[in-house]
């Protein structure tokens, strides 16, 4: 009997997909990230509130010595705060994305949910700007002789790779608006002060109260715009707790409030009042936060407060400085 011949199967064809048969119908290519997408990734609508208790703290800083300004210590701060904040707009994109947090977003896409870059390069740029913030931490360190700051420098980069990190992140907790206050707001604007003069005063306290407000604001509108797709996601923000209307006036409190506080600056210093000013963005912020029906919308009032809490970190720290 003649041996059977062996019956070949052509292999399946493969499109650019990498998928046999090619990308299925109706999936769209996803674009790699480039230049611009990095950039984005880094979120730079929220630097502004690293630099404002930078700005502050080095006023407050200024008022209690007879050295003048410390400017290379202010420098070294405003790079620790700002290597800071990119590393963990990076860490978050990098676990959110590992987890599927982002896959139902409805703001601006991210590098790894959308799948525009890899998971590993995502945590390599975070932990990068993770290291340029750490060496910038040392050298302020080795410049103040203050080598506890080294703990509390750590504590910083923990707080920030387990706001969306690790097993059980707090952010996924309801606690990211209370890390927001002290870190961003407290941490980085008494810090600031400490590394220049090695004290910290109650202006310098109260400061850091009124751009911490701001910042959790940032964050409260941010969680707003998101509700919907966290529950979905299993993350339990403020937001998501105590629901889309109260995050809403919570987030007029949280942004009016620091006006009230710099009702004590401008007893003491003739210029502060001009912080009012900052009102015209704020006010418009409130306004369409409370009012708004897309998530367009509460994106651009992020972006309004971001600027806000530059504006008035900015002049109020003129108005103490001179």
């Amino acid at each position: 009997m003649p041996d059977a011949k062996k019956k070949t199967v052509a292999p399946a064809a493969r499109g650019k997909s990498g998928r046999p048969g090619g990308r299925p119908p109706g999936v769209a290519k996803v674009k790699k990230a480039g230049p611009r997408e990095w950039i984005g990734g880094a979120r730079l609508r929220t630097l502004p509130l690293a630099v404002a208790p930078v700005a502050l703290g080095t006023a407050t800083a200024y008022i209690v010595t007879d050295d003048g300004w410390h400017w290379v210590r202010a420098l070294l701060c405003l790079a620790v705060a700002l290597g800071l904040q990119i590393a963990v707009n990076y860490a978050n994109d990098y676990s959110d994305g590992v987890r599927g947090t982002d896959k139902n977003r409805v703001g601006p896409s991210r590098l790894t949910g959308s799948g525009a870059a890899s998971p590993r390069a995502v945590l390599g740029v975070a932990l990068a700007f993770f290291g340029l913030a750490a060496l910038a931490g040392i050298a302020l360190v080795v410049l103040t002789g203050f080598y506890w700051l080294l703990a509390v420098g750590a504590v910083c980069i923990v707080a920030a790779w387990f706001y969306t990190g690790g097993k059980k992140p707090y952010g996924y907790n309801a606690l990211g608006e209370v890390a927001v206050f002290v870190f961003f707001g407290l941490v980085a604007t008494a810090g600031t002060m400490y590394v220049q003069v090695g004290e910290v005063s109650f202006e310098n306290w109260l400061a850091g109260t009124a751009i911490g407000l701001i910042s959790v604001a940032v964050l409260v509108i941010n969680n707003t715009r998101d509700i919907q797709q966290d529950k979905l996601a299993g993350k339990r923000t403020l937001s998501v707790l105590i629901g889309n209307r109260a995050s809403r006036i919570l987030f007029a409190v949280l942004l009016l409030a620091p006006y009230g506080i710099l009702v004590v600056f401008t007893l003491e210093f003739v210029n502060a009042y001009f912080a009012y000013a900052t009102l015209l963005i704020a006010l418009p912020a409130v306004i369409i936060a409370l009012t708004a029906k897309t998530a367009k919308e509460l994106i651009l009032v992020l972006q309004l407060t971001s600027f806000a809490g530059l504006a008035y970190g900015l002049i109020l720290s003129w108005a103490i400085a001179f």
